[in-house]
């Protein structure tokens, strides 16, 4: 048995407070290590600069943001997204003042001359007092009726020139009323009345009358087959001007054909198509005198 007091030293157990000491000193540095790993972990967490991104996964930057092409839907357009088909205006709305004040309100103004060469004959529009009509649309409208190459002057035989109410002129186009319609075309030795009112325009010596219901309205020969009211109105003016230049009615020179304008289309197409000019494809349109 060795004595502990005479063992080298070597060979001698610690003190009891070194030992201490020593395993104070590991659990130090146990919760340092602990305590700078969380550290790192929290930098990482907040930091994505610390994400580890492997070479061929990260962002290439470009000189300049291309737009993305915006996403294709495969449903179906919209009610509201697709073309509508515009209907025609048949008849304008509203009620059509059946009487006005009697007088007349003339369109300002002289218009070109229209026709290549014959005869040139001046006329006057008028818009009644009353009807809630403006003369110069009314002008504008009768204008532009005459002076179509479809119209009385694309023969080669006739002038026409709108001039202004105070000008001297060979006719005047009149809109109005029905029952100013009515008394002018009666003075005139015409009864437009059907069914006991006044209907159908008129033409006396001097004077193309359009009835305002007929302006407004059309009729039921055009409404029924949905020939726009545009398309009556340039009808009316050239037949009612038509009379004023010397044609009488005519009838239908063959089914299904377009009608001659002279044809009574207010009333009865006669079984032609409601057509509104006097020529078609360059040459006078026709039909059996009545």
């Amino acid at each position: 048995m060795i004595d502990e007091a005479l063992a080298p030293p070597a060979l001698r157990p610690p003190p009891r407070r070194d030992r201490w000491r020593k395993w104070w000193l590991a659990a130090f540095a146990l919760v340092i290590v602990v305590g700078a790993g969380f550290a790192v972990g929290r930098r990482i967490e907040q930091d994505p600069a610390f994400l580890a991104v492997p070479p061929s996964a990260a962002p290439v930057p470009s000189a300049a943001p291309v737009p993305s092409s915006p996403p294709v839907s495969s449903a179906p357009p919209s009610p509201s997204a697709s073309p509508s088909k515009t209907q025609p205006v048949l008849q304008l709305p509203g009620a059509v003042p059946t009487r006005g004040s009697g007088q007349f309100a003339y369109a300002a103004g002289r218009g070109p001359v229209v026709g290549g060469k014959g005869q040139l004959r001046r006329f006057r529009v008028a818009v009644e007092k009353g009807s809630n009509e403006n003369p110069a649309d009314f002008a504008e409208q009768v204008a532009a009726t005459l002076g179509d190459p479809r119209s009385w002057t694309g023969g080669g035989q006739l002038r026409l020139q709108k001039v202004g109410g105070a000008d001297p002129a060979d006719f005047t186009v009149y809109l109005a009323t029905r029952d100013t319609a009515g008394r002018m075309c009666l003075q005139g030795g015409t009864n437009i009345r059907v069914g006991g009112r006044p209907y159908t325009s008129c033409r006396t010596t001097g004077r193309a009358i359009i009835n305002l219901d007929r302006w407004r309205l059309s009729a039921p020969t055009f409404v029924s087959r949905k020939v726009p009211l545009s398309i009556y109105r340039q009808y009316v003016v050239n037949h009612e001007v038509g009379h004023e230049l010397g044609h009488r009615h005519e009838g239908c020179p063959r089914a299904g054909s377009p009608a001659p304008v002279m044809v009574q289309q207010t009333l009865t197409l006669r079984g032609c198509q409601p057509y509104a000019w006097p020529r078609l494809k360059g040459k006078a349109l026709t039909g059996p005198r009545l």
